[in-house]
């Protein structure tokens, strides 16, 4: 067939189509001049094609659903609370992400940091969030590597700790002997530390006795005319370096790093004998003669968490975020004031972009 029988076609077709155009349209005139003959409202005549075009739509697609994180049967999750505000304070943030943004109920149980292993074994409490391993090598082993323990390593909670001596700076400048443990073997300068509890001894002031502390052994096995009297808490700790800094009277404590004292006090770390795995293998025999190591805090869990609240458990697992997060809650609660759940819900507010990560 010739191109030019082809295009003669198409015109003609088209030109039929054109025919067609015109019948229709006038038909749909002649209808609509009837229907204004016979009185119709012409509301009605308008509302026909619209009812024409909707019955030709399609019934649109149903979006899924998002039902949300997979809470498990568990839900209710118990966080252990440590006695030091670094630990307070992780709980609390979690705790109130927890409830906010996954929907699960949150208990936070007070208890000291060994006997909380136990407790997670059983499953009576779901997590601890600020572990300092220098303390609890029997407890790794006991709960986390052996058969048929029930707790995981739920990995590292960012920042990275440091127990040690430490006295106020004005000390070390009027006697520099006492930047290291040294200067405290001397029974002159050990006795500038002396109290009425401790008679010709100077004082070492301890924490809380279910702290992680060495420092009886060290004395011991330094041969330091020194004695350890336990504040009682971190407050204690906290209210006697503020009394003795005031007046600029002598005192040596238990403190450790990442601490907000460090932004009111100049304090000095008192060195020891260096760290070593060996000095602390002795430590179950009373031999630590040594320095507390560097701790990266980690995590412990409940093993059977991710099972039975398994949006929980991977949000603990992934909870991390630097010193710097935590020194600028406990300077709101030690310096400012401010109830640990206000410190931590000011954290939550300014600081979406990181705990947002651990909800994915």
């Amino acid at each position: 067939m010739s191109e030019v029988f082809k295009s003669g076609e198409r015109i003609r077709r088209r030109r039929k189509l054109s025919s067609w155009k015109l019948l229709i349209a006038l038909i749909a005139v002649l209808g609509l001049f009837a229907a204004a003959c016979t009185g119709g409202d012409s509301d009605d005549v308008a509302e026909e094609p619209a009812a024409t075009t909707e019955a030709m739509e399609e019934e649109p697609e149903e979006m899924p659903v998002d039902e949300g994180p997979d809470l498990g049967s568990q839900t209710a999750i118990t966080l252990a609370a440590n006695p030091w505000n670094g630990s307070a304070l992780n709980v609390a943030v979690a705790a109130q992400l927890l409830e906010s943004e996954l929907g699960y109920e949150v208990e936070i149980v007070d208890i000291d940091e060994n006997a909380q292993w136990a407790a997670i074994n059983t499953g009576e409490i779901s997590a601890s969030l600020e572990v300092w391993p220098s303390g609890h090598a029997q407890n790794v082993t006991d709960f986390i590597d052996n058969d048929g323990a029930n707790v995981d390593n739920a990995g590292l909670l960012g920042p990275v700790g440091k127990i040690g001596w430490f006295t106020p700076t004005y000390m070390i400048e009027r006697h520099p002997e006492l930047a290291t443990w040294e200067g405290f073997a001397d029974p002159a300068l050990a006795g500038l530390y002396a109290t009425a509890e401790t008679g010709d001894l100077g004082q070492f002031l301890g924490g809380d006795p279910s702290f992680v502390q060495y420092d009886e052994d060290i004395i011991n096995n330094l041969g330091l005319p020194m004695q350890v009297v336990y504040a009682g808490s971190e407050a204690a700790i906290l209210a006697a370096v503020d009394a003795a800094y005031s007046r600029e009277e002598p005192i040596l404590v238990y403190l450790w790093t990442p601490h907000s004292a460090f932004n009111s006090y100049d304090l000095t770390n008192v060195l020891l004998p260096d760290y070593s795995d060996e000095c602390y293998a002795t430590a179950d025999d009373g031999g630590v003669d040594c320095d507390y190591p560097a701790d990266v805090l980690f995590k412990i869990i409940d093993a059977s968490l991710a099972d039975n609240a398994p949006a929980a458990d991977a949000f603990l697992r992934a909870m991390n975020y630097d010193s710097a997060d935590q020194i600028a809650m406990l300077a709101a609660v030690e310096g400012e004031g401010m109830s640990i759940d206000d410190a931590a819900a000011q954290w939550i507010a300014d600081n979406e972009a990181t705990w947002s990560a651990w909800l994915n």
